[in-house]
């Protein structure tokens, strides 16, 4: 791994701290004395610092030069959903603040990272038990690197989010505070228990429920109640029609549109292989089903334009049901900054499914990777998942200021517990120390950038209405 400059790499290349049972980790109080010796060459106070400084790449280019690839029938419904508002901007736009936080002050603690941890990639889904949990949920640009680059655009998120929901700015402050601070009490928490007892370490959405009040616990129970319906079975009348003797999922152009003949073997051929990346007995459950259908459908913000698939598939009777989605995977946004042009992974779907059983506790059992070929000899990396298995998130708009506060805390618990499962949370700890000197740091980074995505999110709407960039608002 490259190192960031002026600093010192502190995991192995892929994110994980040993590769050999016959090699002496350091104890966790050498590795704690490590991280709080960082203070002295990279001081917390460092981290909150944010100005754009001259030769910054453009934002816009950096979205131009990210289109490339995508379905251009599709770009304008991406950049649409981006110059909505500042935080779908945000959403749409981890490119631009990968390339600003890879130059800012860093400690070189590079655990694997979420990549695009802003606020909305935490929600709800199911664990193979069918508990309902709430974790990390966006994994796309997963990849080692820097703690502080997720740590950053959360608590950019929790204020630019924050903004618009009406909240203060003592509010916000308040949000971020809150987040930082539960990220520090976990990761050191974690950082004092047993390796593998930080793999175990999951947050149940009924604990949740319990622990928080007020709006936020009424926007849980909701957000739950939602979850728990999405399921397979359930979204069959909403997104299948009986067509003759079979069922067909419906077309909603452009969102979601049917896919010619020979993709839809090719992308079949796929799912014989994405079987193989299974766990034997999933390979064998899955197995008994049998494909029916599949067409494209666009998800997501930052992900618009990139070929997605949902895809039906059929069991022993018609309400024995399973949704897969098929997802592009292309380099993390990190990576070049991480390991400049070279490519450390050789498959982006096995990137993505990798990193996100890394990070979470408990992952779909049906999350795994395929290629697919083109018409050409070209081909496309995937990875796949289930499409609706008890998936949810708490609505933003839900939530008042005081909610934002308690919520912002839970997903910097989330934030902490991630990255303790990879590498480095005793370096981490012996940084982050027991006062809110990072807290008032991450305060300042918060506000700073919250400014400057306003700034960007204003520049993309002045360019789509000057006719420089195609936008389809409201789709």
């Amino acid at each position: 791994m490259t190192a960031l400059p002026g600093h010192t790499v502190l995991a192995d290349a892929d994110g994980t701290a040993y590769a050999s049972l016959r090699r002496r980790p350091a104890h966790r109080s050498e590795r704690h004395a490590m991280g709080k010796a960082l203070r002295k060459r990279v001081p917390r106070s460092s981290l909150g610092d944010w100005r754009a400084l001259p030769g910054r790449p453009d934002p816009l280019a950096l979205i131009r030069e990210s289109h490339r690839g995508r379905l251009d029938r599709l770009v304008p419904i991406r950049v649409g959903r981006m110059t909505a508002s500042p935080y779908g901007f945000l959403r749409g736009s981890a490119v631009v603040m990968a390339s600003d936080v890879a130059g800012l002050p860093a400690t070189g603690i590079t655990p694997v990272v979420c990549g695009d941890a802003h606020l909305g990639n935490f929600g709800f889904y199911a664990s193979p038990e069918r508990d309902l949990v709430i974790d990390l949920n966006d994994f796309d640009e997963a990849h080692p690197g820097g703690w502080e680059w997720d740590l950053r655009r959360l608590v950019a998120s929790i204020w630019v989010a924050g903004r618009e929901n009406g909240a203060s700015e003592d509010r916000c402050a308040d949000a971020v505070a809150s987040c930082v601070s539960a990220y520090r009490a976990e990761v050191r928490f974690l950082a004092d228990q047993p390796l593998l007892s930080r793999s175990y370490e999951r947050l149940d959405v009924d604990r949740l429920a319990d622990g928080v009040d007020g709006s936020l616990r009424a926007e849980v129970t909701r957000a739950a109640k939602r979850a728990r319906r999405r399921t397979s079975d359930r979204a069959v009348p909403r997104f299948t029609e009986q067509v003759a003797d079979r069922r067909r999922i419906i077309e909603e152009p452009p969102l979601i549109t049917r896919v010619p003949d020979d993709e839809a073997d090719r992308l079949a051929a796929a799912l014989d292989d994405y079987l193989h990346t299974l766990a034997p007995h999933w390979r064998r459950v899955l197995g008994g089903y049998t494909l029916v259908d599949i067409a494209h459908k666009v998800v997501g913000v930052g992900s618009v334009g990139l070929r997605a698939y949902i895809a039906l598939l059929e069991g022993s009777a018609p309400d024995d049901v399973v949704f897969l989605q098929l997802k592009q995977a292309r380099r993390s946004v990190l990576a070049r900054y991480v390991h400049g042009a070279t490519a450390l992974h050789a498959h982006q779907g096995q990137r993505v499914v990798e990193y996100q059983q890394a990070l979470q506790t408990v992952s779909d059992p049906l999350l795994g990777w395929t290629t697919v070929g083109g018409p050409h000899g070209e081909e496309t990396q995937y990875y796949v998942r289930q499409f609706r298995d008890m998936k949810g998130t708490v609505a933003l708009d839900g939530i008042d200021g005081r909610a934002l506060v308690d919520y912002a805390g839970v997903v910097g618990h989330l934030l902490a517990k991630g990255h303790a499962r990879t590498s480095g949370a005793s370096m981490v700890a012996g940084y982050v120390g027991k006062g809110d000197n990072l807290d008032r740091a991450m305060i300042r980074f918060a506000r700073g950038y919250a400014d400057q995505t306003e700034a960007d999110h204003a520049a993309l709407v002045a360019a789509v209405d000057r006719g420089e960039l195609p936008a389809e608002r409201g789709v």
